[in-house]
């Protein structure tokens, strides 16, 4: 009999999301076991509960996915899980809260690549401004661009506490460095964009976050990219199709959602494929699926 794969699916919200089960039995999983409502404190036992019901030698076809929509929590659940780890016996791990670390992979990795293509340069040193930074696809690009060694700013709607406290854990927890501004009027969003080269929009669906008048007036930007995929367009005049054209009559280059979306897909898909075909257990995060959508794109 073939030894099955095995992926348990935690998450401290009320529902798993039904796309990363469809994500996962695609991938080639054959039995899925969700739990929801999960807390950190109960990651060891639910570990160590998958690895010791099975030989060590069946611990590489044993997954454990992380999802939820807080990238902090699904960090600290991640660590949780890898020191539950009882060697011989061991799990392959994947965090992705809400899909948010592969979308922001595949989005600093759509950029990554424009951005070579049409002017040679690199994310090292370029300015990127993150609008929706408090969101998990804004929080983990922050923190995939300044690892990078972009001049990351996160950009608060409601005022700079919450980015600040973000800034403060990219530090703490990566030891890189991003900035923060009060993105909280359109006067001050104006202001951020004079002297960015890119931004990044990962507001709320349907959320206008940036007009075409303030990308018009912004003198160094190149290139803006949104993954809202709902009408409107957080940025004004960019469309969801959109895939390197510029942006109504400016000479920003502009990345919509359906183009990060297509990168996304398949780097959640080939993570959890290779899951499923490691000779090893394998643990993936963001860091993990950066390399693997560059590679996609590159």
């Amino acid at each position: 009999m073939t030894d099955k794969n095995i992926l348990h699916m935690v998450t401290p919200t009320k529902h798993m999301s039904p796309f990363d089960v469809n994500m996962a039995a695609d991938a080639g999983f054959d039995v899925l076991a969700t739990y929801t409502d999960a807390t950190l404190e109960e990651i060891t036992g639910l570990v160590q509960d998958a690895i010791f019901s099975r030989p060590p030698k069946l611990g590489v076809r044993t997954g454990f996915f992380i999802g939820g929509k807080d990238a902090i929590l699904a960090l600290d659940m991640l660590d949780h899980a890898r020191k539950a780890l009882v060697p011989p016996f061991g799990l392959s791990l994947f965090a992705d809260p809400a899909g948010s670390f592969t979308t922001a992979a595949a989005m600093v990795a759509v950029v990554e690549a424009l951005l070579a293509k049409t002017t040679h340069l690199e994310l090292k040193g370029a300015r990127i401004a993150i609008f929706g930074a408090t969101g998990v696809v804004g929080f983990s690009a922050g923190v995939i661009a300044a690892l990078e060694g972009a001049e990351v700013t996160l950009v608060g709607y409601d005022g700079p506490d919450r980015v600040k406290h973000l800034a403060q854990e990219i530090a703490r927890r990566f030891k890189a460095e991003a900035n923060f501004a009060d993105g909280s009027s359109e006067d001050k969003k104006t202001q951020i964009l004079d002297g960015t080269d890119i931004v990044l929009a990962a507001g709320k669906a349907g959320v206008q976050v940036l007009s075409t008048a303030q990308i018009a007036s912004a003198p160094s930007l190149l290139i803006a990219c949104d993954v809202n995929a709902v009408p409107p367009s957080g940025i004004e005049g960019l469309s969801v199709s959109s895939n390197g054209e510029p942006i109504g009559d400016t000479k920003v280059l502009g990345i919509g959602a359906l183009a990060v979306g297509a990168i996304k897909y398949k780097t959640q898909f080939g993570l959890l494929k290779q899951m499923t075909e490691a000779k090893k257990p394998v643990t993936y995060d963001f860091r993990d699926a950066f390399k693997f959508a560059r590679d996609l794109v590159g």
